[in-house]
């Protein structure tokens, strides 16, 4: 998280009465409360240099579990997801499991770009980090483990699982609207497809964040 504090009770609440043995927030610096609210919650917090790779990564280090799953404060799992977990991890040791993604909006362009996403998971196997990972530490490992980047480490990491080892789960990771509200739904939408271009061309992601 970083400086997610409006966002990240609902998403821990939601942890919360699921088969969660612990949880543990990776914050990058936040300066807005958000530690505060973390613990207040119940949540472990450790401090991790700022960077999405690197935050979870660090969050990774620090869990005790076999199974882990990697969440976004800004996105809260929908109803039914305990059961769509505890099913996966009963079953599918040797596969990573991701959620469908949805929008915290009731605007139509949330509804297609939904959608769009939904397309780009079924033909490219390219689910992105707002849709969460679940993933069992030893696949995570034969993978390469969490590369310490500031951006596209979701891409980086689901590229290296493979599509033969990537699960889809009906069950939604409702993330907050307020970037695509914020910037214009074409905008922000072009943005995201503009970094994964340049990523997938082989620029820097250190340089990729400047444009995110």
């Amino acid at each position: 998280m970083l400086n997610a504090a409006g966002f990240l009770p609902a998403t821990l609440r939601a942890l919360q009465v699921g088969p969660v043995a612990e949880i543990i927030v990776a914050d990058g610096g936040s300066t807005d409360g958000s530690v505060d609210r973390a613990m207040q919650e119940g949540a472990r917090v450790v401090v991790s240099p700022r960077g999405r790779g690197r935050q979870l990564a660090a969050g990774i280090d620090a869990a005790r579990t076999d199974w882990l799953l990697l969440l976004h404060a800004d996105t809260q799992l929908g109803e039914g997801w305990q059961q769509a977990v505890a099913r996966h991890i009963g079953s599918n040791i040797h596969h990573a499991a991701y959620f469908r993604f949805a929008l915290a909006s009731d605007d139509p362009r949330a509804r297609r770009l939904e959608r769009l996403v939904a397309w780009r998971c079924r033909r490219l196997a390219l689910p992105y980090g707002d849709q969460g990972l679940l993933i069992h530490r030893r696949l995570l490992e034969q993978a390469g483990g969490m590369q310490p980047l500031p951006l596209m480490e979701d891409v980086d990491l689901v590229r290296r699982i493979g599509r033969a080892n990537l699960v889809g789960l009906d069950v939604p990771a409702i993330t907050s609207a307020a970037k695509w509200e914020r910037d214009g739904w074409l905008t922000r939408s072009f943005r995201n497809l503009l970094c994964l271009a340049l990523y997938r061309l082989g620029m820097p992601p250190g340089l990729i964040l400047k444009l995110y």
